[in-house]
């Protein structure tokens, strides 16, 4: 595991973060790949995974690679579209990978796919765009 995976998976201290055990393999500026639970806690009311799941997870691996990409720039970065795709339910530890489309000055375009461990199958994938922001200073 690298120190940036390390540093990534050591975020998970919101309340989501934890309850989507999200645990990450590799942190690059351009890629990012690890793991997320999909157990009962993340079930809807009839029984299936909940797709906010796969939403959340699209949106925090591709925050965490593009953030890795402005960071050494003193900017931040922040969601502002996220579309993504439901293909199947499944429960286990899944495989996700996100990896960059475009990285421009202003903003970013990830892609992420989240699949079967087992047999690489995706149950969900997703895009999102987030803009590159110049970090206030401290008031």
């Amino acid at each position: 595991m690298s120190t940036a995976a390390e540093q990534a998976t050591a975020l998970n201290t919101s309340e989501l973060l934890q309850l989507i055990d999200a645990q990450f393999e590799e942190v690059t500026p351009t890629r990012v790949s690890g793991t997320v639970a999909a157990d009962a806690r993340h079930h809807q009311p009839w029984g299936l995974i909940h797709g906010g799941l796969y939403t959340a997870t699209v949106e925090t691996f591709a925050t965490i690679g593009a953030f890795q990409a402005v960071r050494d720039r003193g900017q931040q970065v922040v969601g502002v579209s996220n579309a993504t795709d439901f293909l199947r339910a499944r429960t286990g530890r899944l495989r996700v990978v996100g990896e960059a489309i475009h990285q421009g000055r202003t903003y970013q375009l990830w892609q992420v796919v989240i699949s079967r461990d087992e047999d690489d199958k995706p149950v969900a994938r997703g895009q999102v765009r987030l803009q590159n922001l110049d970090q206030k200073p401290p008031e």
